[in-house]
């Protein structure tokens, strides 16, 4: 069973920084993206940051010049590191992962706060 496992959420106050990153288990294919969504309660989940297992990477205009993603050292893992936070980046942060369409997985959360 393939398990997706997020870390590094916190509280930080508005313009500091915040790495996450999520390791994969059970899995024996190379995911072909890894992304990171974050939701706001009442609000649906929006898409962050995503990385091909090549490197190619995309980012929501509103993360832009402050978050990076980029993909680990190990197999199935993924960081993203946010600078110059703002409290409306205050959210659980969920990493995603899927091979090529056919299959995807979901973590179970991270929150991070950003307080002003």
């Amino acid at each position: 069973q393939v398990q997706l496992v997020e870390s590094g959420g916190g509280l930080v106050q508005a313009g500091g920084s915040l790495r996450l990153s999520c390791a994969a288990s059970g899995s024996i294919l190379t995911f072909s993206l890894m992304a990171w969504y974050r939701q706001v309660p009442g609000l649906q989940r929006e898409l962050v940051a995503t990385i091909t297992s090549g490197g190619s990477a995309n980012y929501a205009d509103s993360v832009k010049g402050r978050f990076t993603i980029s993909n680990g050292d190990a197999r199935n893992t993924v960081n993203l590191q946010g600078n110059s936070l703002k409290p409306e980046d205050t959210a659980v942060y969920y990493c995603y992962a899927e091979v090529y369409g056919l299959m995807n997985y979901w973590g179970q959360g991270t929150q991070v706060t950003v307080s002003s």
